[in-house]
């Protein structure tokens, strides 16, 4: 946890918001895998731990904004939980580590909410994304599972949603160290990509070095031969000459910040003449839209300047023609790039994006319906304190190319004769952690090796 300072400051910057009523923000509980008492790996609510800190099961916090008190519900264990799980702080005892005074039982939350539903107070949550958090406003306010979401206070949202999203200088720190462990998965799996191993030895060696780092992992591991399919989480191949292998790995640290990353390594000691044609089209992406990135400019414009890079370097050796501005205004070069260019992260690795992508990555305004731009995850404007992930990528995926091809769809931008050459090529990407500056950005972790030759030279 940070000192309990800073979850008062949290908080108390949340009812400068002007709202009314209560916050009502929900832990998660233990998961289990196929009976109770054999859970997943505990993870608890990114929001719950923004403005609490707790990182335990059961608990939820409420926020009043009339009364200017902060409380924390939680059942204290028993003797018999005790036996199996050692002795545990009191819920008091968790609960003053962050500046918290006001304890009970969960049995009165009930009790709080159904009097302040009597009294006509707003009572504001956050968009429910566990079942059993879907049960619990059930019984507690009436809300049916299936309405949950639409019952989330939009006022609560946009508030956590501007809070989180501009990160402070201890949570910068958090991050980069979760983005240096997650560099050291990354070599790992350089180091060892070579012909005859499994794409699951790979993911075993760099899930260790997470947990031996004292994470977890950030997301599941993409770890794959297939790079066409964005995320592939199957590791049953072996690698074999003249493939490319594509990891996506993000560690997780001890305080719940992530990294996130991906690297395009050759199977074999160097990249063949056509994937670095290929690889180096995507990292003059990779590029290109780094340096468009400083405050003001909308990410959306960070993203179109990775697909026209990638639409011209298309057109170099021939797999599109035409007018390249029109090419991406239509959407054609989404053949070969049909995702978005980055996301936010912090203590999510697709930051708040339980919250709504409207509100996280557009402001509220509405997304585009257009294949490729409506995988744009962050359009909005950036801001000094963001933490964003730049990540285009080329994909040849062979489903999408006969598609398009038999329907004749952008045939005036798209050489489908010579991108059947291609079909069995597989995807490319490359992805970095960044932070947004006051004049424009800094890397964040120790870089990874990222040009052909440096990505040749991590294998030895």
């Amino acid at each position: 946890m940070f000192d309990k300072k800073t979850y008062i400051e949290r908080r108390n910057r949340l009812r400068n918001k002007n709202l009314s009523g209560l916050a009502l923000f929900l832990g998660n509980e233990e998961s289990p895998m196929n009976y109770a008492d054999n859970p997943f790996h505990f993870r608890q609510d990114s929001s719950f731990l923004y403005f609490f800190g707790l990182d335990y099961p059961g608990l939820a916090g409420v926020v009043d904004f009339d009364n200017g008190k902060d409380y924390i519900y939680g059942n204290d264990l028993t003797v018999e939980d005790i036996v199996w799980m050692g002795t545990q702080p009191t819920i008091k005892e968790r609960s003053l580590k962050a500046g918290v005074e006001n304890t009970a039982a969960i049995a009165q939350l009930e009790e709080v909410l159904k009097k302040a539903m009597a009294q006509g107070r707003k009572i504001h949550i956050l968009p429910p994304y566990r079942p059993e958090n879907k049960l619990k406003l059930f019984n507690w306010l009436g809300i049916e599972p299936a309405k949950a979401a639409g019952n989330a206070s939009v006022e609560l949202v946009k508030a956590v949603v501007e809070q989180r999203a501009v990160k402070s200088d201890e949570e910068i720190e958090q991050i980069e160290e979760a983005v240096n462990i997650t560099v050291d998965m990354h070599l790992t799996a350089m180091k060892m990509t070579k012909p005859g191993i499994t794409e699951a030895e790979v993911a075993a060696a760099v899930y260790r070095v997470a947990l031996a780092a004292g994470g977890q992992l950030a997301f599941p591991i993409i770890a794959t031969i297939n790079g066409q399919t964005l995320h592939n989480h199957y590791h049953g191949n072996t690698l074999k000459s003249g493939d490319m292998f594509l990891l996506d790995a993000g560690a997780e640290n001890a305080m719940h910040y992530g990294g996130d990353l991906s690297s395009t390594i050759p199977v074999d000691a160097t990249f063949t003449d056509r994937q670095k044609e290929i690889y180096d089209i995507t990292l003059k992406s990779h590029e290109a839209a780094i340096a468009t990135m400083k405050p003001g400019v909308k990410n959306l414009d960070v993203h179109l300047m990775a697909c026209k890079t990638i639409a011209e370097g298309m057109k170099d050796i021939g797999l599109m023609k035409g007018n390249i501005d029109d090419a991406v205004r239509q959407g054609a070069h989404a053949l070969f790039f049909p995702c978005g260019t980055g996301h936010m992260m912090g203590l999510d690795i697709h930051d708040m994006e339980d919250l709504g992508e409207v509100y996280v990555g557009y402001d509220g305004k509405p997304k585009s319906t257009q294949f490729g731009l409506k995988s744009v995850r962050l359009a909005r404007e950036l801001q000094p304190g963001f933490v964003i992930t730049i990540e285009p990528g080329i994909y040849f995926i062979p489903e999408l190319i006969d598609l398009w091809k038999s329907e004749k769809k952008f045939s005036e931008f798209i050489n489908y004769d010579r991108v059947e050459a291609y079909k069995t090529f597989g995807g490319i990407r490359n992805e970095e952690d960044f932070l947004i500056t006051d004049d424009g950005f800094r890397l964040l972790g120790k870089p990874l090796p990222k040009t052909t030759a440096d990505v040749e030279a991590a294998k030895d």
